[in-house]
């Protein structure tokens, strides 16, 4: 159980995950991983809104579903609010993941080499096109990849040695390779529209000049600025990727950018105003409240906890 995004983030398979909370109140999330011969396996369980960017490990492609009904989960700017929906995800891709609400999310993957070889043997075709986002495979394929990986996930919770027995656990890889394959064999429910593909392109280039401003506060006039992109042309595009105006994303942002200093400071070195103000905070009994209604503590807590 985690209720720290900056550790939870740093632990999850196949991705590197930047955390920020949308959601006022205590973050909390459950992650179970099973890394088995060739494929990893992850289940996802949060309780608050958030944003999260996602750079996909090199080498391994991906596929994510719902494992429960629930709010949206908006990928790359297209609403995934169906159990029959598969997200393939590309090596060394990066895109949005973004939270509406409390998720349960499940996500596979297998070297790039594998899932090339067993496209060809099992259906006869490439299974790695990057263009290929959004795929439906038949209803009957998804749940019962649903059930496996809700099976795995249950030996791993309640009866994890099971998973010691080698025979055990590749009779349990075979028959997830097996969904898995199947799933990226459904058919195509939707491509990067030539609009999606603008819209991904700046929010992507909004994401990297955040990235690299870290140290300074950022503001909507000289965000669109840099990026050449009317306001109001960025605000559908974060509405869309973030679920959030970029005027509102930017505030959490630097909240969650104090926070992480604050944490990273040794008491009597530096004060909470000192850290605020670095990042552009200067009403600060407004900030004192929108970071206790974020992070459920004041900065003064944050500041004094230990690490």
């Amino acid at each position: 159980m985690f209720t720290d995004p900056d550790e939870y983030g740093s632990v999850i398979h196949h991705a590197s995950y930047d955390l920020t909370v949308t959601q006022r109140g205590a973050f909390t999330a459950k992650l179970v991983q099973i890394v088995l011969h060739r494929l990893w396996m992850q289940h996802n369980e949060e309780t608050s809104s958030r944003v999260a960017k996602v750079q996909v490990s090199k080498g391994r492609v991906i596929i994510g579903f719902l494992t429960e009904a629930g709010p949206d989960v908006i990928r790359r700017g297209t609403a995934v609010n169906t159990t029959d929906v598969v997200v393939k995800l590309a090596p060394g891709d990066t895109l949005d993941h973004v939270l509406t609400g409390r998720g349960s999310y499940g996500t596979m993957s297998l070297p790039v080499e594998d899932v090339e070889a067993l496209g060809v043997v099992m259906l006869g075709r490439d299974l790695t096109n990057p263009e290929l986002l959004f795929i439906k495979p038949a209803p009957e394929i998804v749940n019962r990849v649903q059930r496996l990986h809700a099976a795995a996930r249950h030996l791993a919770e309640y009866a994890p040695a099971v998973l010691t027995h080698p025979e055990a656990t590749r009779s349990l890889e075979q028959e997830m390779i097996e969904g898995l394959i199947s799933c990226l064999g459904g058919s195509e429910v939707g491509e990067d529209r030539a609009a999606l593909r603008r819209h991904a392109a700046i929010t992507r280039r909004f994401r990297e000049l955040v990235d690299a401003f870290t140290d300074q506060p950022l503001y909507l006039p000289e965000v669109c600025r840099k990026i050449g992109v009317s306001e109001r042309t960025l605000r559908a595009c974060c509405h869309d990727h973030f679920g959030m105006a970029p005027k509102h994303y930017l505030v959490l942002r630097r909240l969650h950018l104090v926070r992480r200093a604050l944490r990273e400071s040794i008491p009597g070195s530096t004060t909470v105003t000192e850290i605020a103000t670095r990042y552009g905070f200067w009403q600060f009994g407004r900030f004192a409240g929108d970071y206790r209604a974020v992070f459920g503590e004041t900065p003064s807590v944050t500041l004094r906890s230990p690490v």
